[in-house]
């Protein structure tokens, strides 16, 4: 029996925020010859900043729904860190592991209106219309927002990993 493996998995600020608050079960990548299996464990790289001193802060964290949060570090300001872009986050410093818990493959657009709320997505306040496919499109903005710019965009159907998972302890 193969053991299971621990591998990396970028998230955006947005998409951690939704991981900690519990919106976020599910994400969909481009499908690669990568094996993904249940069980199997991913840990979330996201920007970060590491002082000398030992303290590690996550971009995520400073963020409020009107900009950033006030620092609380030193004289540090938040705005003229130097934050480390999550693709060099070590996993010494990832504080997120989610475990897989199914994994499938489908055509991007294939997407439920369930799915896609799974998918983190927070629709505006100030949205009075609720109607069936809101958060599928607000998804397919965020697809596009991420992927469109590499040739994958909403419009391409790709076929992609749906990938859901839980957090693990």
């Amino acid at each position: 029996m193969e053991a299971l493996r621990e591998r990396p998995i970028l998230f955006d600020g947005e998409m951690v925020r939704a991981i900690l608050a519990g919106r976020k079960t599910q994400t969909r990548r481009i499908v690669i010859p990568i094996r993904f299996r249940p069980g199997d464990r991913l840990w979330v790289r996201e920007t970060f900043r590491e002082f000398n001193d030992g303290d590690t802060f996550y971009r995520a964290d400073w963020w409020t729904p009107h900009g950033y949060a006030i620092p609380v570090h030193a004289d540090d300001d938040p705005w003229a860190w130097r934050w480390q872009p999550s693709i060099h986050m070590p996993r010494r410093l990832s504080r997120i592991m989610l475990e897989i818990m199914d994994v499938r493959v489908q055509r991007l657009q294939d997407i439920t209106e369930e799915d896609a709320k799974a998918e983190g997505i927070e629709l505006p306040e100030r949205t009075v219309t609720h109607y069936d496919g809101q958060y599928r499109d607000a998804f397919a903005a965020l697809w596009d927002r991420l992927n469109a710019k590499r040739g994958y965009g909403w419009d391409t159907n790709c076929w992609v990993w749906r990938i859901e998972f839980g957090r693990a302890i």
